[in-house]
């Protein structure tokens, strides 16, 4: 069976990606949770991570005893294990658009993802109205979303960004729960498709295990003092 080691489900977007990916498509895996401490050399999370893949970081996914790290990398490769499950579009020009757009994600994004970290547990849409007023590079951000997302919906006629589910779906969900933490504006349409996501039964699962999980890393809280 394979193995999935990830971090705290409440901060961890890159974790998530795989996570879901492999829940909603139902292809059976075992959970590593891998609780953030710090990312000191001495720190449980990578003294625990040694030996297990020398980037030191998570998501890694173990099939035996042969390890993939990166997001991008883990998605490929469970495309190509499990062909059946149509991971990626069928037509070859949607599947190249839809690679694009997860690795548009992968490279780029910085300032949303630096301004408004993942903590699905949290409610914090006074941080997000600061936010949006002070700093265009995340409003520009937000705003390539929108034009990204609103294209993709209207080109396959939804409920998903090619149709049915796929790895961009996976790949943008953090993004998804970004947008409801910090009540980020955006059209209707949008919006719909943000919760079209967070209820998919494999994301679903994801968000409910983060809000149980209660662990507060006051490194990963800019915007709060405690829970």
């Amino acid at each position: 069976m394979l193995k999935l080691y990830i971090g705290n489900k409440n901060y961890s977007s890159w974790s998530m990606r795989p996570w879901v990916l492999l829940k909603q498509a139902g292809i059976p895996f075992q959970e590593v949770k891998v609780l953030f401490d710090s990312f000191d050399p001495g720190s449980n999370f990578k003294v625990t991570l040694d030996g297990v893949t020398p980037a030191g970081k998570v998501p890694v996914l173990l099939d035996g005893d042969f390890a993939i790290w990166d997001t991008l990398a883990i998605a490929e490769y469970v495309a190509e294990k499990f062909p059946e499950k149509k991971l990626w579009p069928q037509d070859s020009r949607a599947r190249a658009r839809a690679r694009s757009i997860c690795a548009e994600m992968h490279s780029g994004f910085a300032a949303l993802r630096g301004s408004c970290g993942m903590n699905i547990e949290a409610s914090l849409p006074h941080i997000g109205q600061l936010v949006w007023r002070d700093k265009p590079a995340v409003r520009a951000d937000v705003q390539r979303l929108v034009s990204m997302w609103s294209e993709l919906l209207a080109q396959h006629g939804g409920p998903l960004l090619f149709g049915d589910f796929t790895i961009a779906d996976s790949y943008f969900a953090p993004v998804c729960m970004r947008i409801k933490t910090y009540a980020l504006p955006v059209p209707a349409e949008i919006a719909a498709y943000v919760e079209r996501v967070r209820a998919l039964p494999g994301i679903k699962a994801w968000i409910d295990d983060a809000l149980a999980e209660q662990d507060f890393r006051n490194f990963e809280e800019p915007y709060r003092l405690s829970r």
